[in-house]
């Protein structure tokens, strides 16, 4: 393949990996760093009931889990909490939830819907679902001609029927009401009564609207009341609309809790019954909470992901994806800068092995256990013995140095001796025959720029295989293995001088 075909294979392989992980990061809200955290909002609702015995049902509104429905927010999580009621969702005019019983419950008891709540700040998709038309108010002879004149004035100045819903509320807005707006607004005291009548007065003009309710989770008084806004159908999508001044859209961080004009909360067997709001903010771990919004909005995605895993698999992986990195930097090292080590990827896996040694106890655990190899693999090159009894004989050898340094260590209370077994002892044994392969052939100095070789690149590789942020993006967005794979590609078609080299053969640069 020409040059300029594997430079066009291995950028489309890193778009392909940088790609997937800009969707994690962006879209799912992954977060690149590790111990991350983001607010997050336990809004809860709290339903009061006091049974006659019998029967009961209990109905209450609750906000919808799908995207788009809670603007500006996201639900990760929810659950419903009672003791003698069982309990289920439903629809009816929206979401609810259903508690319900046929025991005879004769005390006040408290029922609980609780969800948690982040930020969702992502593009929402406009609101275009249909809604049935509010049914006509029923109006005496004076308010129906009280409505007539507002509705004319409105027209005169309303160019469509978001205008006209707008000026319309706005003539109920302040304290200084007309005396058309008094009449209607005599027997509505509260603001979801004006709202249910904004909505079905304008069914009058043909305008499709509703009432949208909820609360700001912004302010740090945790307990909250439902506030009613107006929703109006323009023909496309539902436009919100505040019924304080008229301006289009909802407050900056108000959590829209439901839409609909029904009351909501409905039991069948306490008129008494009462439901009260709260919302508390807390901190929690980014992942987790990005694992719980991928789950919500499409399970399949997580899924197929290592965070599906079970933790103890979780925990291999984390080490695992680091390998790929530490055979990049050897690659680096080896054929850029030049090092000569002991094999391809032995310094991979002694580097693998500080993990659990840490660094400086497993450089001397290393030392120690190749040099005295050394010497019993000198003594026994006086026997003569042949290839496969000699390695065999070297790694019984390493198994009972590694036992004796475990031992000792035992012994003089440090426990980074019992971590010594986890070093590749076939490894370690073929190492110590290519030192005095090394030896015999090239001379001791070769031999000991090859091991000190091999040891300063598994430490550089293990300083970079354990740094936490690295092994996060790693496992977090394995896909970056693809750039990594594009980059090996392009190391790989170097053929240029090493900067050991230029070091070596500057007399002939001169």
């Amino acid at each position: 393949m020409k040059k300029s075909g594997l430079y066009l294979l291995a950028l489309v392989i890193a778009a392909i990996g940088l790609s997937g992980m800009f969707y994690k990061w962006r879209v799912l809200k992954f977060p690149l760093v590790p111990n991350q955290q983001v607010q997050v909002w336990t809004v809860e609702a709290r339903v009061e009931v006091q049974s006659d015995g019998g029967p009961n049902t209990i109905t209450l509104h609750v906000p919808s889990m799908a995207k788009g429905e809670t603007p500006g927010f996201a639900i990760v999580g929810e659950n419903l909490i009672s003791r003698e009621y069982s309990h289920d969702y439903g629809n009816d005019a929206g979401r609810v939830s259903e508690w319900t019983t046929s025991t005879s419950v004769k005390r006040r008891q408290a029922l609980y819907y609780r969800a948690d709540v982040i930020r969702d700040n992502q593009n929402i998709p406009p609101d275009t679902s249909k809604a049935k038309m509010a049914a006509a108010p029923a109006l005496d002879e004076a308010s129906r001609a009280a409505l007539d004149t507002i509705f004319e004035r409105v027209q005169r100045g309303s160019a469509d029927s978001i205008g006209f819903a707008r000026d319309f509320v706005r003539r109920f807005a302040g304290e200084n009401l007309g005396d058309e707006a008094h009449i209607l607004m005599r027997d509505r005291n509260t603001p979801i009564e004006r709202a249910r009548f904004y909505a079905s007065a304008l069914s009058l003009r043909k305008i499709n609207a509703r009432v949208a309710q909820g609360f700001p989770l912004a302010d740090e008084e945790p307990s909250k009341t439902l506030t009613p806004f107006l929703q109006v159908h323009d023909g496309t999508e539902w436009i919100t609309i505040n019924l304080e001044n008229g301006d289009r859209g909802l407050p900056e961080d108000f959590f829209l809790w439901s839409k609909t004009d029904k009351p909501i909360l409905k039991v069948s067997a306490d008129s008494e019954a009462n439901v009260e709001f709260a919302a508390l903010p807390d901190l929690s771990d980014a992942l987790t909470v990005a694992e719980r919004r991928t789950d919500v909005r499409d399970g399949r995605l997580l899924n197929y992901s290592l965070l599906s895993l079970p933790a103890s698999v979780q925990a291999n992986y984390r080490l695992l994806l680091m390998v790929p990195v530490g055979a990049f930097i050897m690659l680096l090292l080896r054929n850029v800068i030049g090092i000569k080590t002991f094999g391809t990827f032995m310094p991979v896996l002694i580097a693998l092995a500080f993990d659990k040694t840490k660094l400086l106890s497993g450089v001397v655990l290393f030392i120690t256990i190749v040099g005295l190899g050394l010497l019993v693999r000198f003594f026994m090159e006086k026997i003569r013995l042949l290839l496969v009894p000699r390695l065999t004989a070297v790694l019984i050898l390493v198994v009972m140095l590694m036992a004796f340094v475990s031992i000792l260590s035992n012994r003089l209370g440090y426990d980074v001796g019992m971590s010594v077994a986890l070093f590749p002892i076939v490894i370690m044994a073929m190492t110590i025959e290519r030192m005095c392969v090394a030896w015999d052939e090239r001379g001791p100095a070769f031999a000991l720029q090859q091991g000190f070789g091999s040891l300063a690149t598994a430490c550089l590789a293990y300083l970079v295989m354990s740094w936490e942020p690295l092994k996060h993006l790693f496992f977090v967005f394995p896909e970056l293995l693809l750039v990594l794979f594009a980059l090996t590609l392009l190391v790989g078609r170097y053929s240029g001088y090493r900067l050991t080299e230029l070091w070596r053969f500057k007399s002939l640069a001169k």
